[in-house]
């Protein structure tokens, strides 16, 4: 038989319809950081619906980090500054349940820094080349004494490099997946016999994505970039996954 054919409906409970209005008001700016919703009462009133069905949606909104919800509060749940946590999380329970594997975190993670540091050799100030400059020099310092010290340094020069870049959504994906990334292979980069080498080489590395930032060249410094990534994570991941690593070389 002709004609179109249609799919499947799922019945929309009613807390899902007041989570999409409270969400759309957010994002339309129609609700503010910092702003307060009506009471639970008002929403009540408003939704036509039960103090149980509102305080589901207000769990839900709270759980995706948008309000701050305390039951009974005269003044409504607060709406809430955009923050990280979210995405972190999200991404983080994928990761667990394999949705993503390691290897398709690792190699967002080499299109997210390649393209922070394409950026950054373009846009960055000496004040925020500096900061780089800063950041290895304090990886060299604890390379020999103090690992703990020496991932921090690595996070700060990553760090000095998104900014640089001006993009707030490539700082904060940089941020979530490189710390999704570390905790999944902690236990292996620790128990990595040649730990001291691995810190060297990345040293290396980093100086020579610092100079290519200096010059400006910015697809030199991209390519650099993705290189040092997959040096420093293809043995985490099985072959499969590092041809798909590989082709971001090319």
């Amino acid at each position: 038989m002709g004609g179109p054919r249609f799919e499947p409906v799922r019945a929309v409970r009613a807390y899902e319809r007041i989570v999409e209005q409270i969400e759309e008001a957010v994002e339309s700016g129609a609700l503010a950081p910092g702003g307060r919703l009506p009471s639970e009462r008002e929403l009540m009133v408003q939704f036509s619906v039960s103090r149980s069905t509102v305080r589901e949606a207000l769990r839900v909104l709270q759980a995706r980090g948008l309000v701050r919800s305390r039951p009974g509060d005269p003044n409504g749940a607060e709406v809430l500054p955009f923050s990280p946590a979210a995405l972190h999380k999200s991404m983080t329970t994928l990761a667990r349940v394999a949705e993503l594997s390691l290897g398709e975190l690792v190699q967002f993670r080499m299109v997210l820094d390649g393209s922070a540091v394409l950026l950054a050799a373009r846009l960055r100030t000496e004040e925020q080349l500096a900061e780089m400059g800063e950041a290895v020099a304090a990886m060299r310092a604890a390379a020999d004494q103090d690992e703990e010290a020496f991932g921090a340094a690595d996070v700060a020069f990553h760090d000095a490099v998104a900014r640089a870049g001006g993009n707030k959504l490539i700082q904060v994906c940089t941020d979530v997946v490189r710390s999704i990334v570390l905790k999944l292979i902690a236990d292996r980069i620790a128990a990595a016999p040649d730990r001291e080498e691995l810190m060297r080489r990345s040293i290396r590395h980093h100086e020579e994505v610092i100079a290519a930032v200096r010059a400006g060249d910015g697809p030199l410094a991209a390519r650099l970039s993705r290189k040092a990534m997959y040096d420093y994570y293809a043995g985490y991941v099985d072959e499969g996954e590092r041809s798909a690593l590989r082709a971001l070389l090319e």
